[in-house]
């Protein structure tokens, strides 16, 4: 499980450097989403602004008007008299947007088999080779960025702008739960399991291609349950 320990110090946050068009806020929101998506900011820590201030170099009114705009997402949670923190994550909403995930890509990966183009099909050859790669390796973040980008061409190399727009606007909690489940073992299992969903494109049969992306998806649900189960403290109900 990969949640960062707390510091004081917030060094995973770098300046920003300096524009001449007024971007501020939204950097700052780039900057602090990436963090708390990330698991920098682990879920249910405060998150102390005057540090963030201080390590971005900007004043407190952008840092206060993103985690305005994150609050809106779900990703954090402004108390009252306490103060900010990175919200823990809420079990029905990723399990929600999961299954949103399941009905979507389980039918863009069953008309994957049926028409994907050659050349995505020799795309996600070449992503599950690098997958492989970052599995020997031990590669975390490698094998992160390939896994996404692996889902990311089955959608995109059919053309389904609105459906990759659908899955993206609901990610950022998902995201989380994915770098907490992130483990050689897991990493290892999300492998076969990839190679499993490409065999039945690459062999052009629809029904075996759902069943590979819904059993894969069913495997990352099935881990939540259990984790949210052993670390109440990071989620909630």
């Amino acid at each position: 499980m990969n949640v960062m320990s707390k510091g004081s110090g917030y060094g995973f946050l770098s300046p920003l450097a300096q524009e001449r068009r007024g971007r501020t806020t939204e950097r700052v929101e780039e900057a602090l989403r990436g963090a708390i998506v990330g698991l920098a900011f682990a879920p249910g820590e405060f998150i102390n602004k005057a540090t963030v201030c201080a390590r971005l170099g900007v004043s407190r009114f952008p840092v206060s008007e993103a985690l305005g705009r994150l609050a809106g997402e779900g990703l954090v949670e402004i108390l009252p008299q306490r103060g900010t923190r990175a919200a823990r994550i809420r079990l029905p909403d990723v399990m929600e947007a999961m299954l949103i995930r399941r009905a979507l890509e389980g039918m863009v990966t069953e008309t994957a088999a049926e028409r994907l183009p050659e050349d995505a099909l020799c795309v996600l050859t070449a992503n599950l080779a690098d997958q492989e790669a970052a599995v020997a390796e031990g590669d975390r973040p490698g094998f992160y960025a390939l896994d996404l980008a692996f889902h990311e061409t089955l959608v995109l190399g059919l053309g389904l702008m609105r459906v990759a727009t659908v899955i993206e606007t609901s990610r950022a909690n998902v995201d989380r739960v994915r770098r907490l489940l992130s483990s050689p073992r897991r990493h290892a299992v999300t492998l076969a399991e990839h190679r499993a969903i490409l065999a039945a494109v690459t062999a052009r049969d629809p029904a075996a291609a759902r069943r590979a992306m819904e059993a894969h998806l069913d495997a990352v649900m099935a881990e939540l349950e259990q984790l949210s189960a052993e670390r109440p403290d990071i989620f909630t109900r």
